[in-house]
């Protein structure tokens, strides 16, 4: 059927573009051109989930000419906001959800997906839609979904006497207080990829401040001014003054500080879920452990309040020239890749599972039962804010890390310039 829909498709692109209003039409040796822009770089985690979705695509539609770009993930952002803003996109792009693809679409550059979803809703349910959901339509298609873990290595954490991941925030720092005087550093995080440093800051204001406050001003409802995301800073920076982060990650990539703590140089390191994959076929499922960052003031913050959520998603851009093929060719490709990385374990499925997931990695099967006791998820500062309110949080953010302001210069600076 789908085949057939394509094929339909096909044909009366082409009389479009025989008998149409003379615009040149992306076509090459007969087929019709489609691009697509994302970040699965070589050495991202979805890389591979991506090449066979990609492939599995490119083997249903051989009448159809694929191509594709893959940009490291600070630099992705940097390129898709210049290319929506002279309106020179690819017909699919990556793009993250909420704030982040809300810009594009106030902008009137990304292409609705209300007809094409019908096709898809019992397999991909309406509650992950909803981060893609803008004025009551639809303009993306969620792939997966993640959060923020802290990965411990617990042959490290048994050299200083634990058996199993603190469980409270005084038991950690109790734990990295041991670590630093047997010669150990706790965490690893890159300055030099500013998100990385979010993925700390924001879990410690989120288990500080609770979840409900920090969505509240990621959503630009609530003030920045709030004396528990001073603390909270205040809180970060007096982990980093103890030596409890490694002092050369300041000038790392993320790369480099992942590599690090697989090989064994830090205890702890707070990414992204989707790094369980990897975890897992370096053969370290059995020495890593992914547990909830713990709760610092409990009258205001519990477990299962977390950071990450269905953002991953695949868009369209409304000028191009095939846009609802594309739309059609988005879902299918997100599809794919939700099922290859789920499989692979880079993330928990936004889609329905119609197939056998015995094989999920362990790593990723203990981030199902963290988010299967969820009380409520806090999408990442970056992607919840507008672009011009995140460009000024991560300007902020940076300066946090190299210790340049504090908390209470933080909270002032972004109560000033976010308006």
């Amino acid at each position: 059927m789908k085949k057939r829909i394509f094929a339909a498709l096909m044909a009366a692109l082409m009389v479009v573009g025989v008998v149409g209003c003379g615009k040149k039409d992306n076509a090459k040796d007969g087929k019709t051109s489609l691009t697509m822009w994302c970040i699965a770089t070589e050495s991202d985690s979805n890389r591979k989930s991506y090449e066979k979705s990609i492939q599995d695509f490119k083997d249903n539609h051989p009448d159809i000419d694929f191509s594709w770009e893959a940009i490291e993930n600070q630099a992705y952002k940097t390129k898709i906001k210049a290319a929506v803003s002279a309106n020179e996109m690819p017909d699919i792009f990556f793009t993250w959800s909420c704030a982040f693809l809300g810009d594009f679409v106030s902008a009137g550059r990304v292409y609705c997906v209300d007809d094409v979803y019908k096709q898809y809703a019992d397999e991909l349910p309406e509650v992950m839609m909803g981060n893609v959901k803008y004025d009551g339509k639809y303009y993306g298609v969620p792939m997966t979904m993640n959060i923020v873990g802290m990965f411990c290595n617990m042959e490290i954490l048994k050299e200083v006497g634990y058996t199993a991941v603190p469980a409270t925030y005084d038991e950690l720092i109790e734990c990295c207080d041991k670590l630093v005087a047997a010669g150990k550093i706790p965490f690893g995080c890159s300055g030099k990829e500013t998100w990385c440093v979010t993925e700390y800051l924001e879990s410690i204001i989120e288990k500080t401040a609770g979840a409900t406050a920090l969505n509240k001003i990621f959503a630009g409802t609530e003030s920045w001014n709030n004396a528990d995301v001073s603390k909270a800073v205040g809180i970060f920076q007096e982990m980093i003054e103890k030596g409890y982060f490694d002092p050369s990650g300041i000038a790392l990539t993320n790369d480099e500080v992942k590599a690090n703590f697989m090989d064994g140089k830090y205890a702890f390191y707070m990414n992204g879920t989707w790094n369980c994959a990897d975890f897992d076929k370096a053969g370290l499922s059995d020495k890593i452990v992914v547990a909830e960052f713990p709760v610092i003031d409990a009258s205001k913050s519990q477990l299962g309040e977390l950071i990450g959520g269905p953002s991953d998603t695949l868009a369209v851009a409304q000028d191009s020239k095939n846009a609802k093929l594309a739309a059609e060719s988005a879902f299918e490709l997100a599809k794919g890749i939700c099922h290859y990385g789920y499989l692979d374990g880079c993330g928990l499925p936004a889609w329905t599972p119609d197939y056998d997931t015995s094989s999920v990695n362990p790593l990723t099967q203990s981030v199902a039962e963290i988010c299967a006791n969820a009380s409520q998820y806090v999408l990442f500062g970056d992607t919840a804010m507008t672009a011009e309110s995140a460009t000024i949080y991560l300007e902020y953010v940076s300066k946090i890390y190299s210790s340049e302001i504090s908390g209470a210069d933080f909270v002032s600076g972004l109560v000033e310039k976010i308006k």
